[in-house]
């Protein structure tokens, strides 16, 4: 008797198991399905906040539409940056295992937000007046129209290849509007060419000197730290000469760059300062580095604790550099006609507003948290293997870079820089796997087959080619869109 009632019993408990499994599946299925319009509805939300700003800013002009419409592409601009070009920040440390995609939404929101409020304003010179001058198009309107449709077209691209999945540059983007626009107001005279080709020249120059530097980096590890046979001594004697770098190289920017308003210090005294508190960084590190590295083992796999902390602080600092940076992608048109309108364009220098700076930091930060994780995921797994090392050489060689770039108000690319870094440091390893494979061959008498060649490849060939492809289009695509939109916004009045 009690058997027969026993097992209805048990049979019903396995269905309603089996259910309920049915039931959990089904929503975590609808949860990942309604991300998107969540992320999207949040987006439109933020957006007419920024519009909304706007409103409140632009004052009772009869020609203020035109920047509450500006102040809403800027924030859709900022969040596609943040979508697209902060996961060249953030990638090697997730990539790395040394942060979760949590703790990096977290750091890079913060710090890119406190890089473009601090050190953002030069390189939106840079954008706003340096490549069209407003004195350069004789009509304020038909300048207000042609960074309208820098600012759209920049704005359209991007969003087409952050769902593409493609981390192309957003500085080509808006600077190719810019240029576009510029070339369809008032033809080719209207563009600074001198200061186009500074910046084509560091569009040159920035991946392959990131990719230079990380290699170089990554080289110096493997000399003096990996390859020697006490490994555990030599990370105690070098990694905190490589925390001090670090540590000196943003002292000197911050320097620069965020005392500026307090007080002004030459290029020199800014170096001195950076020199002292990187010496100073370095012996307060050793005493650190040497607790952290007590009890592990001699081998290449226990170094890797000892860069976690130094990657993270690198991607923080990294994230500083990049809103000083990029923010100028996102806020310079809208600060350029802010200026054309309320001052009928006077004079060349374009004055930044705060709450302009406001909307760029803001729409990263929003765009990083909302759509970011999926090229995060990407740069940081997907070209290379990535480790605590070999990440922070990234991280620090796209900072280097970065900051000197940013110093000069030169509007480089950002993504340019780290994703060069990953490729230095995968090509780095390459070169060092087939170089060994070359030597260990000619001592045993066997040469490498082509195939087994082909098979060690690190890189990813496939990202690299598929990447430097959106690199090549994406200036004369933006150029042409935004041309194409300037002549509609005419079009339409």
């Amino acid at each position: 008797m009690t058997d027969e009632s026993s097992t209805p019993n048990k049979n019903q408990w396995k269905t309603l198991d089996k259910d309920l499994g049915r039931i959990v599946q089904l929503e975590q299925a609808l949860a990942v399905a309604n991300r998107p319009v969540i992320a999207l509805s949040v987006s439109v939300v933020f957006v007419l906040i920024c519009a909304l700003i706007a409103v409140l800013f632009a004052g009772g002009a009869s020609s203020s539409l035109v920047i509450v419409v500006a102040a809403a592409f800027s924030a859709y601009m900022a969040l596609n940056i943040g979508a697209n070009d902060v996961a060249n920040n953030m990638g090697p440390a997730v990539g790395a295992n040394a942060l979760t995609m949590g703790g990096a939404l977290v750091i890079a929101a913060v710090f890119e937000t406190l890089g473009a409020l601090i050190a953002g304003g030069d390189v939106v010179s840079t954008i706003s007046g340096g490549i069209v001058a407003p004195s350069a198009v004789a009509d304020p309107n038909v300048f207000v129209s042609a960074m309208m449709a820098a600012l759209i077209s920049a704005a359209l691209w991007l969003n087409l290849a952050t769902w593409l999945g493609a981390p192309v540059s957003t500085t080509h983007s808006i600077v190719g509007g810019v240029m576009g626009a510029g070339i369809a107001a008032a033809g080719f005279s209207a563009v600074a060419w001198p200061t186009m080709g500074q910046i084509a020249a560091s569009w040159v120059i920035s991946p392959v000197l990131g990719g230079v530097i990380a290699a170089l980096f990554l080289a110096f590890i493997k000399a003096f730290i990996n390859d020697v046979p006490d490994k555990i001594t030599a990370a105690r004697r070098w990694v905190p000469i490589l925390i001090g770098i670090m540590a000196g190289a943003f002292s000197a920017y911050l320097a620069l760059k965020g005392l500026k308003k307090i007080i002004s210090l030459s290029l020199g005294q800014a170096m001195l300062i950076g020199l002292v508190i990187g010496v100073v960084t370095t012996f307060v590190s050793r005493p650190l580095v040497h607790r952290q590295s007590e009890g592990l083992e001699n081998r290449k796999k226990s170094l890797k604790k000892l860069f976690g902390l130094p990657l993270v602080l690198s991607a923080a600092l990294l994230s500083f550099a990049h809103g000083a940076n990029d923010v100028a992608n996102a806020v310079g048109p809208l600060a350029a006609i802010v200026h054309a309108v309320q001052d009928d364009a006077t004079g060349a220098k374009v004055t930044i507003p705060l709450w302009v700076m406001v909307i760029g930091a803001a729409g990263i930060s929003f765009g990083l948290v909302l759509f970011g994780p999926k090229l995060i995921r990407m740069v940081g797994s997907e070209i290379t293997k990535l480790n605590p090392m070999r990440a922070y050489c990234v991280a620090l060689s796209a900072a280097i870079t970065v900051i000197v770039a940013s110093w000069l108000g030169l509007p480089v690319s950002s993504t340019h820089i780290a994703v060069g870094g990953v490729f230095g440091v995968g090509f780095y390893r390459e070169w060092h796997a087939e170089r060994r494979s070359r030597l260990l061959g000619i001592e045993k008498g066997k040469p490498v087959a082509p195939e087994e060649r082909s098979r060690r490849k690190l890189v990813r060939r496939a990202h690299f080619l598929t990447i430097a492809a959106a690199w090549v289009i994406t200036v004369p695509a933006t150029a042409l869109l935004s041309a194409i939109v300037f002549f509609v916004l005419n079009a339409f009045g």
